[in-house]
Parts: C-alpha cells; structure tokens; sequence
C-alpha cells in the first residue's frame, strides 16, 4: 500500500550496540500518536539492528534502510529524497551523531523538521521545532538558531508508548520494605554495567527478594549474564527484549537503572529508581533528577564496586518514606500528556 498523500510522518534514527535503544523507542511513541491520530509513519535507518526493525514492523511501520555513513551530507540527502517521495508532512530526526549541518540540508529542501535533542550537541540549530524533553533542558542550550525555530522543553514533552499511557492513573501500594526489584541498563549495554548490578545484588540481604534483570535485544552479553545469574544462585530472573516494560515497571518496587528514557518511564510508573551513568548525557539527566528529589544517582559507572551499589539499595528497600516521596515527585513530573503537546505544536508550524 502506497502511503504517499496519508499524512506521512517520516522519522530518521538509529539503533544499535553503540547507540542503543532509547531514540528510536522515544520516536515509536510519537510514530504511535501520530498512526492514533494524524496518519502514517516511515522509519529511516542507516544501521543494522534487526531488533529494533522487528519491533517497528510489528507495530504496523514501514521499515527503511539507506546505504550512507550516519549523520553525513549524503545520509541527509537520502532521507531527504526519500521525504518527498512519500510526500511526509514532517521529518523527524534523533541522535546524538546528525548536526546543524545535517539539519540545514533538510530545510533547503522545503521540508518541515523536528529534531529531538537531549544536550545541546549540535553547532546550529535550523529546525522548525527541537525538542528536548528532559529537566535540564534549557533555551540557552539553543542559543545558536534559527528565528523561526520553535524550542519545546521539559518533561511536559516527555514521550511514552501505548504500553504506558494505559496506566494513567494508576496508584501502586508502597510496601514496607521493597522485595520486588527491576534491573535495566538500556537497550544495549555495551560496558556490561548490567553485569555489575547482579554483581551488587549478591549482597542484598532481605526475606523474600526478587529481582527481573531486562536485557535489550542488542546486548551482546545476554548469555554472560544468564551463566553469572544461575552461577551465583540468584534470585533474579533475566528477560530479553521486552515488548511491554509497563507490565515489569507495574510490578516492581524500585528499580536500578541508567540515565535516559527508561527514567521517565520509571516515573510515570511510580517506580522509586537508583541510577547510575555510562555517557555526559545521562549524567546530567540523573544529577538534575536527584536534584529535584526524583531519584537517587550514583553517579558515573566506572567509579563504584558492587558494594557502593547495593548499599545505597538496601537504604531504598529499607525507606518506605523516601520511596514515596520520589513517587509524588516522579508523577508530578510525567503526566502523560507529552504527545499531545508536540503534536498541537507540529499542527500549528505546518507549512
């Protein structure tokens, strides 16, 4: 079926072991509103990852592969060309490795362009609409742009998938001590951080512990992992590349986790999460996070051992009022709504 003329969306991301997983999950909840409501939705990918494109297809997209080095000229010629051939009424672009320049070449083309940001990392900034959903975001990281563009910031945009706008609502018991523990370290893990949260939860020490460590579909460690768990006899069990985190996220206590989107999903959930970072990104998502009282951060990775980590969770399995309070702070924060206001704001810069 033809989707020329339908109102297209055309969105360009990648995903992979050294990517990861977050900006193309981000863009399928938008591409998930906009098929609800608006119309159809084209995914471009210049990298191979076969689990992400399983994931888009099952979901009713279409799938696309272009042959170019990603964020180059010729990368954005391509999505270009393939923005007019579709007649996409948008193109949406998300990652760290497309520029100012990149951006440039899609508006000379005649093309309307939101870019989803997280740190300012572009020189220029020539889209129609940037959108960086996260607490740290703010104007003068965009000081560099152009007059037209439109700057949506904060977690009023924060983008969430079906499986979790269905618990809007939704209001969890906070047990006395938390026995139920969720581990998740993103989509890829390339550092196998993973690997030294199971090292940490060889020392929590509670009646009745469980824990479900979730493993993305691009994580090269998976049967590492699983061998540590059964090794160590521990009491956690290993998912690999979850289609529905809202069921895991529902029945979690508290979580461990790093910085990116999983964070505001976490919140929305009213998931009480310790975090630690592995890139500058997700260092400050979790500095400002604690700052406002959202999460306990760790810090960068590399810095603790096993025993830092599972210290600081048994204080949070132990403190029944600091999980409560970093739930009011998280729902406060996330509500739901953030495709609505994009959306409303993508209506009105149509060209």
């Amino acid at each position: 079926m033809s989707l020329v003329g339908n109102n297209v969306l055309l969105v360009r991301v990648d995903s992979g072991i050294n990517l990861g997983s977050g900006h193309v999950m981000r863009c399928l909840a938008l591409a998930q509103a906009w098929q609800d409501g608006v119309g159809d939705v084209v995914f471009v990918l210049a990298t191979e990852s076969p689990n992400a494109e399983a994931r888009l297809t099952a979901e009713g997209f279409e799938a696309l592969h272009i042959n170019a080095k990603p964020g180059s000229a010729e990368d954005a010629r391509l999505t270009m060309k393939l923005a007019h051939k579709y007649g996409a009424s948008w193109v949406v672009v998300d990652g760290y490795h497309f520029g100012g320049d990149y951006q440039k070449i899609i508006k000379e083309a005649g093309l309307n362009l939101l870019f989803i940001d997280d740190y300012g990392h572009a020189d220029y900034y020539p889209a129609d609409i940037v959108l960086n959903q996260n607490i740290h975001a703010d104007e003068n990281l965009y000081r560099n742009r152009a007059s037209y563009t439109k700057l949506l910031l904060g977690t009023r945009y924060v983008l969430l998938r079906r499986e979790f706008l269905r618990w809007q609502g939704y209001k969890r018991e906070i047990p006395e001590i938390a026995r139920k523990m969720l581990v998740t370290m993103g989509g890829s893990d390339p550092q196998n951080v993973t690997l030294k949260v199971l090292q940490a939860l060889k020392n929590i020490d509670i009646d009745g512990f469980e824990a479900v460590c979730v493993v993305g579909g691009s994580n090269p460690h998976y049967d590492a992992l699983k061998d540590f768990v059964e090794t160590a006899n521990l009491p956690v069990r290993i998912e690999r590349d979850v289609k529905d985190m809202s069921q895991l996220m529902a029945w979690a206590d508290v979580a461990i986790t790093a910085g990116g989107t999983t964070c505001w999903e976490l919140a929305f959930m009213g998931v009480p999460f310790v975090g630690l970072s592995r890139a500058k990104q997700e260092a400050i998502l979790l500095q400002e996070t604690t700052r406002i009282g959202m999460s306990l951060n760790m810090g960068e990775h590399q810095n603790l051992e096993p025993c830092d980590i599972s210290e600081v969770l048994m204080r949070l399995i132990k403190d029944k009022r600091q999980r409560s309070t970093t739930i009011s702070i998280g729902c406060l924060n996330i509500d739901g709504l953030g495709f609505q206001r994009l959306i409303k704001a993508m209506n009105e810069g149509e060209i």
